[in-house]
C-alpha cells in the first residue's frame, strides 16, 4: 500500500510538472487606464512589467489661493519672493499671482513656465544672476530646488523659450515684462540633481 502511494504521487508529480512545462502559457492581455505607464524592454511575450507612478497628494501647498486653482508655490530667497502660482494662465488670475503660462505640470521633465507682471515682488527677477537657486513645491512631487542657468531678453512673439525640448530634465522659465513692455526678460533654471 505504502507503495502504491508513493507511485500516486510520483504520477501526480509529473503530471503537475508537464503541465506547467510544456502546456503553452496563454497570454494574458491587461488593459490599465492610466497617464504615467511605462514597459520593461526586456519583457517577453509571457511576461509583462508594468510600472504605474502613483501619485501621493503630499498636502505640502494649499489648493487654492483668492478662488483660484494653485498648481505650485515659488520661493526664491534671493528676492525674499514667496508666491503661489495659479494653475491656469488668465489676465485675471496675473492680476492676483503669478500663473504657469505653458508647458509641462510643476517639477516634473518639460519646461514649466511661469509668468508674472513687472510689479510688486514679481519685478525682482531682474536682480537674480546665472548661479542663484530657487524651489518649486507642488502636491506631488514635493520641493525641488532648480539652479538658474541663464537670463536674456526677447520681443513678445519670440516664444522659443516655452519650447519643451529639455533632454529629459525638468526645467522652469520665469517670465515677465521689462518696465516699459516692450520685450521679455527670460529667466532659465534646470533642477539640481
Amino acid at each position: 500500500m505504502k507503495n502504491i502511494i508513493i507511485i500516486f504521487i510520483i504520477i501526480i508529480s509529473f503530471g503537475i510538472l508537464y503541465y506547467y512545462s510544456y502546456i503553452p502559457k496563454k497570454k494574458t492581455e491587461i488593459i490599465i487606464q492610466k497617464k504615467d505607464i511605462s514597459i520593461d524592454e526586456n519583457s517577453n511575450d509571457e511576461e509583462i512589467i508594468c510600472k504605474i507612478n502613483v501619485k501621493k497628494n503630499l498636502n505640502l501647498i494649499q489648493e487654492k489661493y483668492k478662488g483660484y486653482n494653485v498648481s505650485a508655490k515659488l520661493d526664491i530667497p534671493k528676492i525674499n519672493l514667496k508666491s503661489y502660482v495659479i494653475k491656469d494662465y488668465s489676465i485675471d488670475a496675473l492680476k492676483v499671482s503669478v500663473t504657469k503660462f505653458w508647458g509641462s505640470n510643476p517639477n516634473e521633465i518639460g519646461n514649466y513656465c511661469i509668468a508674472g507682471h513687472n510689479y510688486k515682488d514679481f519685478k525682482n527677477i531682474t536682480k537674480l544672476n546665472i548661479g542663484d537657486i530657487f524651489t518649486l513645491t507642488d502636491n506631488y512631487n514635493g520641493l525641488i530646488q532648480y539652479e538658474i542657468y541663464d537670463i536674456y531678453k526677447v520681443l513678445p512673439n519670440q516664444t522659443e523659450c516655452l519650447s519643451q525640448k529639455t533632454n529629459g530634465r525638468k526645467e522652469v522659465t520665469l517670465i515677465t515684462c521689462t518696465p516699459n513692455s516692450k520685450k521679455r526678460i527670460i529667466v532659465k533654471a534646470k533642477e539640481i540633481v
